[in-house]
């Protein structure tokens, strides 16, 4: 698959490989949190180029009030014991696993991909709350890779009057090897989105960590 990307001048490493786990974290409302890392991957342009060209992406439709839409972005999950398309990701998988471990007291065994091709692909606001997100805290440790993005989170109830984000929005621009892990309570009290733009922007893949009942 033959897919535009805006490399960073900053990740012109050319093996991916990643940089010792020293997040930062953000406390945010309800027991949620956030941690971030800037340039987690080095190399991630030539990361990036693989998944794109090896990985079995797949369109989606999806039933939407009454009528069946596209998904606006391409997808592939990989389930518990499923190999990852790079060793790189396994790489990633495991140090995320061992540095989480006695806070999150399980590995991170499914990974989901999602190929945002242009500013015309999107996520809608929602949480993770597909099995146990719902109802226990959790861990969603999310590896960007090609071009920024932005990353909105905002509380459950901190929307605006047109349903448009509230004052307690918060964005994260990544990209380029970024790492954010959201934490504790956020997939249940928070929501995140990736919105639409029309600045010309290129292609990003989004790589989401979960552990065992989380989607």
């Amino acid at each position: 698959m033959s897919i535009a990307v805006q490399d960073s001048l900053l990740d012109l490493c050319a093996a991916p490989a990643t940089t010792p786990l020293r997040p930062r974290r953000t406390s945010l409302t309800h027991g949620a949190w956030v941690d971030l890392q800037r340039g987690w991957l080095d190399g991630s342009a030539e990361l990036f180029t693989r998944l794109a060209e090896r990985v079995p992406w797949r369109a989606e439709r999806r039933k939407m009030y009454d009528r069946t839409v596209d998904v606006p972005r391409l997808l592939c999950f990989y389930r518990e014991d499923a190999p990852l398309p790079d060793e790189a990701l396994e790489a990633c998988r495991r140090e995320l696993s061992e540095y989480y471990q006695a806070e999150l007291g399980e590995s991170f065994v499914t990974a989901g991909l999602c190929l945002y091709r242009d500013g015309r692909d999107s996520v809608a606001w929602h949480g993770d709350t597909i099995g146990r997100g719902s109802t226990e805290d959790t861990m969603v440790a999310i590896l960007s890779l090609g071009a920024a993005r932005p990353l909105l989170l905002r509380p459950r109830a901190g929307l605006g009057p047109d349903g448009s984000p509230g004052p307690g929005t918060l964005r994260y621009n990544l990209g380029h090897g970024d790492l954010i892990v959201m934490g504790g309570s956020c997939q249940r009290t928070w929501e995140h989105a990736v919105p639409k733009t029309a600045h010309s922007t290129g292609a990003r893949i989004s790589v989401q960590f979960r552990p065992q009942g989380v989607r």
